[in-house]
């Protein structure tokens, strides 16, 4: 098994016993605290991180970096001694990322990478985001790139889909038209 297919598999059992009794955006927000507070540390990470350190050490530091942040929801803190007894807290910014996932599936949220060769005002932003938002049936939270080398227009990617108004785009299909011909 792959550690990307571990991750979602934490992440996903993770959600699955939050869903119905958490607040999942809190059992979101003390995974990326702890996730956060390894990635901050040098000396924590070597340590949790090393695989000639003894599980059982593993297990208990993570047990009391729990106990010293002590509002950690209890499902959240499980998982965590879970990672250290299985030598896998080097998944945790997997496992992190693929909760954030299902989390705004969950929540009905996409998030749209929307790359433009300038900046956007604030009116144009808004019009992509609506215009996203109906193209997709769902909220839409966008986050903006400058490439240049676009020349003009827009690329968003939802998912795995990839819109692509840009310039550049028009110019390669363009060519590649007048190539077949």
């Amino acid at each position: 098994m792959t550690n990307r297919t571990a991750a979602a598999r934490y992440a996903r059992a993770l959600f699955d016993v939050s869903v119905h009794d958490r607040d999942l955006r809190q059992v979101e927000a003390d995974l990326a605290g702890f996730a956060d507070l390894i990635d901050g540390h040098a000396t924590l990470r070597r340590v949790l991180l090393n695989p000639a350190i003894p599980t059982e050490r593993k297990r208990a530091v993570v047990d009391a970096l729990v106990g010293r942040l002590g509002d950690v929801i209890p499902p959240v803190a499980k998982l965590l001694r879970l990672l250290a007894e299985r030598d896998r807290l080097g998944l945790l910014s997997q496992v992190l990322r693929a909760y954030r996932a299902r989390l705004l599936d969950h929540l009905g949220i996409v998030e749209a990478q929307v790359t433009t060769a300038q900046p956007l005002t604030p009116e144009r932003a808004a019009a992509i985001e609506h215009s996203l938002a109906q193209v997709s049936g769902r909220t839409v939270t966008m986050v903006t790139d400058i490439d240049p080398e676009i020349l003009g227009g827009v690329v968003a990617r939802l998912g795995t889909t990839v819109y692509d108004g840009s310039v550049a785009g028009h110019l390669e299909r363009m060519r590649h038209t007048l190539l077949e011909r």
